[in-house]
Order: C-alpha cells, then structure tokens, then sequence
C-alpha cells in the first residue's frame, strides 16, 4: 500500500533541498494537475493512486545511487554532474503524466480466472498533446523552474531510444548527443529502468510472463 502522504512529504522535501528558484511554483502546479494523486501508469508499474510519486521517489535514489557508484570508476562525475540536478531530473522527469489518466472501469481477470469489473485507468492526451519528455520540461519551464542544459536533456531523453521518432535523422542524432554531452541523460534513463524493471515489479507482473 502507497503511502501517499509521506511520499509528498519526502518528494516536496527532496525537490525543496536543491534550493533551486521556481521549486515553490513547481509544487503548487502539481498540485494543481494532480501529480501526488496520480498513477505512474495505466496498466503497468504502480498504476494506482499515488503510484507517480512513487516512481519518482525510486528513480530519484535509484538515480543517486548510480551517481555515487560510477564516481570511483569515472572521478570527472563529481564535478561534471551535481547531486542537486540527479535530483530535479530524477523527480521530475515524469510530469508529463500528472493529467493524462483518468479513472475508469476494465475487465480484468481474478484469481480463478474468471473477468469481473476492476476499477483502474484510462489514458487521454487531450489536455495538452505535447508528447513524453519534452511535455515535462515544458510544463516546468512554464512552472517558472530554472533548468539547465543538462537537465532539460535528461528530462527530455529519459525513455532512450523509446522515446525517439526512428523516422526523424535529426531525432537521433540529438539524442545521441545529449548522451555523449552529458553524462546525466544516461544516469536519468538507466535509473527510471531500474526503477520500472526492478524496483516495481509485482509477483502479478511476473505470473503474466
């Protein structure tokens, strides 16, 4: 069971630590869309109520710990990437997602496999179809968020190469240099899987297999 309050209590204070101008404004916005309440997904990871703020919160440390495991191997990470934008991107890479489900009823199976209705989610873009990551680096520039370069990119590039157009040349070329330019777009993508793949997975993801 999510606890919703304490994951705001620790999400508002992570974000808060960075000291960052236009953090304030950020949290009332989400507020405003809905993020502390809304699932991380439809029918995936944590697709309950709460779920967003979970994800965020375990891609945040799964994000830190990276970081802090790839320092030894590579010393330049200690300056070249700052613990401040892991947080910012790590927290807030998913924004996008604060008003595009909404409740609904589905079939699903139970436990003797047999359908019944379940209350669950629906996904609608019609709020404002501004894609994946580029939406969440646009609502927080909207937001007031200062971001630099680097987080920006790491928020816009977080899914890799699932989030490119494979048809656009200069879709991939622009990912593919973000990651060479900052290291902080790979730390990004590759806790937001770690969080997904490992940190989320249900013993009912695993009997669908």
């Amino acid at each position: 069971m999510i606890d919703i309050r304490k994951n705001k209590e620790e999400f508002i204070e992570l974000l808060t630590s960075t000291g960052r101008e236009g953090v304030k404004e950020v949290i009332e916005d989400l507020e405003d869309m809905g993020f502390f309440t809304a699932p991380a997904s439809a029918g995936h990871h944590l697709n309950v109520e709460g779920g967003l703020v979970q994800h965020s919160l375990n891609t945040c440390k799964a994000a830190l710990a990276v970081w802090e495991a790839m320092k030894p191997l590579d010393p330049s990470l200690e300056t070249e990437v700052k613990r401040n934008s892991v947080i910012i991107a790590s927290l807030l890479h998913d924004v996008c997602k604060s008003d595009i489900y909404k409740r609904t009823t589905k079939k699903r199976k139970n436990a003797i496999g047999q359908w019944e209705d379940a209350e669950g989610y629906k996904v609608s873009y019609k709020s404002f179809p501004m894609g994946h990551g580029e939406k969440s680096v646009i609502l927080l520039l909207c937001s007031g968020l200062v971001l630099n370069d680097d987080e920006m990119l790491a928020i816009r590039w977080h899914m890799g190469p699932w989030g490119l157009n494979m048809n656009s040349f200069e879709d991939e070329r622009c990912y593919d240099a973000s990651r060479k330019l900052y290291p902080l777009v790979t730390i990004i993508q590759t806790a937001d899987g770690l969080a997904a793949s490992i940190m989320e997975r249900s013993s009912e993801d695993l009997e669908e297999l």
